[in-house]
């Protein structure tokens, strides 16, 4: 029998799929994947349903993605970064972030260039690096308050360094980079004439006291820094996949010709959609944040409630909880315990790692909780099943 290819045969199922298929078997009450349970806002939906009827948006959209999107993004961009985005070759429009780091990861380096990764980080990363030939490098952050390590990141950066991948705000650990560990990323990637590829899919999910800050505008790094974003956290559309990247066009070239051989076209109704929500006034952006806020609150009141320690989300939707109390096997032990003998669905973020550095979040879960009210709160009564170890 033919065999698979090589490089795909250690990539295994996803994690995400692991648990949302485990939650099922035991019917247990899902703060894994961090996919909302309520529905976009339904002026987008009515956009979107609207574009679809009109008899002339139901075929291949322009490969770059619509007008309209693109001039609403760009819109968008100056209005709460002070960007400037070419709409001739700056930006393009992906399926979801997933896309665009694919396109921005495969445009960008080649077989025997190094990337480095700061861990945990998104599982997608690793795999689309080795396929592409690139060598990862691993940067952990470290608990519990997952802060950069200056000397280990200088260390990661060599002649052989290619890009690095920065998320901010952080999945899984819910981080928001400070301008002091942003400008230590920036001044690396000038001093080695390293490109940066920001993951920003949580841009408008901060949190008071701290402050998104796009790679992009600090001094110097326009020029080599591609942004990826997507419609997916901020309006809960998930399923629609719109995504973008943009940067400097001599940049974009390498991930617009990626994006070409791979997915080529975008939903065309779904843009349309997109677009209406970019153009949202201000009070739909501070509301969003209000409306994460007091979701935040009401799951980690729960976690203090039985005494779970956690990292307090500077940002996105995660909380990453030390459940060593509970439990003495491993994240991934405990996130199956969890769902089986608790009934409650998590991830366990050692998926997020090098297998060198696993042990670093061998203690923790990271709970989402872009649930509604009803979810969250029937999720931690619970979790007051558990008790500490004696």
């Amino acid at each position: 029998m033919p065999e698979l290819a090589q490089r795909v045969r250690g990539f295994g199922t996803t994690i995400f799929t692991v648990i949302n298929e485990l939650a099922r078997d035991y019917n247990a009450i899902n703060l894994g994947q961090g996919a909302p349970n309520y529905d976009a806002p339904a002026e987008l939906v009515a956009t979107m349903t609207q574009a679809a009827q009109a008899g002339k948006y139901n075929q291949y959209a322009p490969s770059q993605g619509v007008p309209q999107l693109r001039e609403a993004l760009a819109s968008h961009l100056h209005r709460f970064y002070g960007i400037e985005v070419d709409l001739n070759g700056g930006l393009v429009v992906t399926c979801g972030a997933s896309a665009g780091i694919f396109a921005s990861i495969f445009g960008s380096i080649d077989p025997g260039d190094e990337v480095i990764l700061l861990e945990p980080f998104f599982d997608i990363y690793l795999p689309i690096i080795t396929t592409a030939g690139g060598i990862p490098r691993f940067v952990p952050l470290e608990p519990p308050n997952w802060t950069l390590n200056a000397e280990r990141l200088r260390e990661a950066f060599n002649e052989k360094t290619r890009a690095i991948i920065v998320n901010s705000p952080n999945n899984p650990t819910g981080r928001v980079f400070t301008h002091e560990e942003l400008m230590l990323i920036a001044e690396l990637c000038i001093e080695h004439d390293v490109i940066c590829i920001s993951d920003e899919a949580y841009d408008h999910l901060v949190f008071e006291g701290h402050q998104h800050i796009p790679m992009a505008t600090l001094p110097n790094m326009w020029e080599r820094t591609l942004t990826v974003g997507t419609a997916a956290k901020t309006f809960s559309v998930t399923g629609w996949k719109i995504g973008w990247v943009f940067g400097d066009p001599h940049l974009m070239t390498g991930a617009w010709r990626a994006h070409q051989i791979s997915s080529f076209a975008i939903h065309h109704p779904a843009q349309f959609g997109v677009a209406h929500g970019l153009q949202l006034d201000d009070r739909y952006f501070t509301e969003l944040i209000s409306f994460y806020d007091q979701k935040r609150q009401r799951l980690t009141r729960g976690l203090d409630a039985i005494g779970m320690p956690y990292f307090m989300p500077e940002g996105a939707f995660y909380v990453m909880a030390d459940f060593s109390r509970f439990h003495v096997g491993n994240s991934e032990a405990f996130a199956k315990y969890l769902i089986q003998e608790v009934g409650v669905a998590t991830i366990p973020p050692t998926s997020f790692y090098s297998e060198a550095h696993q042990d670093v979040a061998r203690q923790y879960v990271r709970f989402a909780f872009c649930k509604t009210d009803e979810v969250l709160d029937a999720a931690v009564e619970r979790l007051q099943k558990l008790r500490p170890l004696e």
